[in-house]
C-alpha cells in the first residue's frame, strides 16, 4: 500500500522558533528576487513483513517564461512505476484530488496499468494522507534557513529526504491513516515499465 503527496519549497523558508536575546526578535534576511521553486512528489510504501520505504521525484522550476511550474502526470506515474519495479507486486495507491491526479491524461495512464488500484481521498481530509506528516517534518527542518540558490535549495531537500529514507522507524510513525475509508476508483489494463527515482534501497532478504 502506498501514500503519495506533493509539496513545494521556495527560497523563502518557513518560519520557526529559535533562540534569541530577550526583547530582540531574530531576523533572517531573504533575497526576494527570483521566482524559482522546487516541487517534490513523495511516496511512502508499506508492505507486511518489509521495511517501510520512502521514494520521491524532484523537479526544479526556474520561473522562466513558458516553463511548467508543477509536476506533470508523467512525473507522478514515473514515480509509481519505479515503486512497482521495486516491490514487484500490485500497488494500492492513496492520494488526494489534485487536478493532475484526476485529469483525463492521468486516468489514461492509470488505466494502462493492471497492477495499480487508486483510492482518492476526500477533499477535506488531508490528515488521512501519511505523507502530509512527512512534509511537516521537512519544513520544520528547513525553518529559518535562507537559501539564495535554487540548486542549493534542491540539494537541501534531497538531503533531508535521504535522511528520512534510512529511518524506517520515523516513516512508520507517520504512516497511520485514520479509520475512515476514502472514496475509491479502481483502474486496470496493461503494464508499462518505469524508472526508479530517489527510493530507499531494498534490504537484503526482503
Amino acid at each position: 500500500m502506498c501514500f503519495e503527496d506533493e509539496a513545494g519549497f521556495t527560497r523563502r523558508p518557513p518560519t520557526g522558533r529559535t533562540w534569541g536575546r530577550r526583547g530582540i526578535t531574530p531576523v533572517v534576511k531573504v533575497n526576494g528576487r527570483g521566482s524559482g521553486r522546487v516541487s517534490v512528489a513523495g511516496l511512502i510504501a508499506m508492505r507486511p513483513g518489509s521495511r517501510t520505504r520512502l521514494c520521491h521525484r524532484l523537479r526544479r522550476h526556474t520561473g522562466r517564461k513558458g516553463e511548467r511550474r508543477s509536476l506533470s502526470e508523467r512525473d507522478y506515474i514515473a514515480l509509481v512505476d519505479g515503486v512497482h519495479q521495486l516491490v514487484r507486486a500490485p500497488i494500492v495507491l492513496v492520494w488526494d484530488r489534485l487536478n493532475t491526479h484526476v485529469s483525463h491524461k492521468m486516468r489514461d495512464l492509470i488505466d494502462a496499468r493492471a497492477w495499480l488500484t487508486v483510492f482518492t481521498l476526500p477533499a477535506d481530509a488531508p490528515e488521512l494522507n501519511a505523507v502530509e506528516y512527512l512534509w511537516a517534518h521537512m519544513k520544520h527542518s528547513l525553518a529559518n534557513l535562507a537559501s539564495v540558490a535554487l540548486d542549493r535549495l534542491a540539494a537541501l531537500v534531497r538531503n533531508r529526504l535521504k535522511r528520512l529514507q534510512y529511518r524506517p522507524d520515523a516513516l512508520d510513525g507517520t504512516s497511520s491513516p485514520g479509520p475512515d475509508s476514502p472514496s475509491t476508483s479502481r483502474h486496470h489494463h496493461l503494464e508499462a515499465p518505469g524508472q526508479l527515482i530517489g527510493c530507499t534501497p531494498p534490504r537484503r532478504g526482503v
